[in-house]
């Protein structure tokens, strides 16, 4: 019943595309490849959700042909904005000639070319900015570099470097020349540790068997430090029975420490520099809502000082909200991921940043500071779901931690 639903609607949107492209074009060539191509892409998109993959994971066939979908669906519902508009006005002027006695104005033809251009223009925009998110976006990675202050930052780490990656997702990557691109642009920052806050895979171990070379090149003189995101658990897929599953996390783990990679779960490290220390804390994943809150940070943090300087690794971050920022024992700066920042938004550095997953996130991207404590989501190193990015791209993060001189 859902998918008559869906398809009545599809088809019903799709009616008023076609009068606009027949508005502006009489090409019967460019109306049928329309045609096509809006039927074809309908059908995959059915097929994929509903036979395209036994496990129902996610793989990059399925989003390649979910982010068509959407690139060819946004932009209808822009169309429609504009035509069902037009249409409200061209009936109540016509109504209101009926009524005064004349049919002049009921029907203008050039007025409705006209809007059905303007219309078919803007709608263009989501459509080539999709399609270059799924070309060339995924893979526009970005270094982004902070410098944060603190007061009690012990002498030795004034001007410590750490490198921040998150949701790696590698069962969606489809081009290895890029990967390498990007590891090596991570090494090149020269940070003094990298820390990756989870989705290493999209749902299942075996995802990152093509890929572990790689980003066991990853390199820092204090090493490379990890935690569990949502995804690394496979709680997203149909298992055959318990164990199985319970397999593939123990997989994930045991691929990770071959990487050379220190997975921390509910668990604490010490980085030392000439006599003085400062912790790093990894609690598995706590979110908010509906997600898995394996996340214990009483545990985590069971090896730690309360004055201690503290970096804590959190997948979510609304766990910084719901249980961190506020926290007694003082955690100074807290990394987190997951939102990805949707992958699509505006951002005009210093002036003005929006995506859609603000309304579910209050922290969803950058820097954020209260109480004197601090919070970095990182955007993503991959993507997940629409296989591309707009506007939100893949991030690195440097932040460089120094200690706040009295000026006084």
């Amino acid at each position: 019943m859902r998918w008559i639903i869906f398809i009545v609607v599809y088809i019903l949107i799709d009616l008023y595309a076609f009068q606009a492209l027949k508005t502006i074009t009489k090409n019967p060539w460019i109306q049928w490849i329309y045609a096509i191509l809006s039927v074809g892409i309908l059908l995959a998109f059915i097929y994929q959700l509903t036979y395209g993959n036994s496990t129902r994971t996610m793989t990059p066939e399925r989003m390649y042909v979910f982010g068509l979908f959407l690139a060819f669906f946004i932009p209808k519902l822009l169309l429609i904005v504009f035509m069902f508009g037009e249409d409200i006005v061209r009936v109540s002027v016509g109504t209101f000639s009926k009524i005064a006695g004349s049919d002049e104005g009921f029907y203008l033809p050039s007025r409705r070319k006209f809007i059905s251009t303007l219309a078919l223009t803007i709608a263009a925009i989501p459509f080539t900015s999709l399609l270059y998110g799924m070309y060339r976006g995924k893979y526009n990675y970005k270094v982004l570099k902070y410098t944060l202050e603190f007061d009690d930052l012990p002498e030795a780490f004034d001007g410590y470097t750490l490198t921040q990656l998150s949701d790696i997702h590698s069962g969606s990557f489809d081009n290895a020349k890029k990967i390498e691109y990007a590891v090596n642009l991570v090494n090149e920052q020269g940070s003094d540790v990298i820390l990756f806050t989870g989705d290493l895979v999209n749902n299942l171990a075996a995802e990152m068997n093509k890929w572990k070379e790689t980003f066991s090149k990853l390199n820092a003189k204090d090493g490379v430090f990890s935690v569990l995101g949502n995804h690394d658990y496979g709680d997203y897929v149909q298992w055959e029975s318990q164990a199985e599953k319970a397999k593939n996390l123990s997989d994930l783990k045991a691929l990770q420490r071959e990487m050379g990679w220190d997975l921390l779960l509910n668990e604490s490290r010490y980085l030392e520099r000439n006599g003085e220390r400062i912790a790093l804390i990894g609690v598995e994943n706590w979110g908010a809502g509906g997600f898995k809150k394996a996340g214990d940070l009483n545990k985590a943090c069971s090896a730690v000082a309360k004055e201690d300087f503290k970096i804590l690794m959190s997948h979510d971050p609304s766990h910084w909200q719901e249980q961190v920022k506020e926290d007694e024992r003082n955690f100074h700066l807290t990394l987190s991921g997951h939102t990805h920042g949707m992958q699509f938004g505006i951002e005009i550095p210093g002036w003005f940043r929006w995506s859609p997953v603000k309304y579910r996130y209050e922290n969803w991207a950058g820097i954020y500071e209260e109480f004197g404590r601090y919070i970095n989501v990182n955007r993503g190193f991959g993507f997940i779901g629409y296989p591309g990015r707009v506007g939100i791209w893949p991030e690195i993060t440097v932040i460089q931690l120094k200690r706040r001189r009295n000026t006084a």
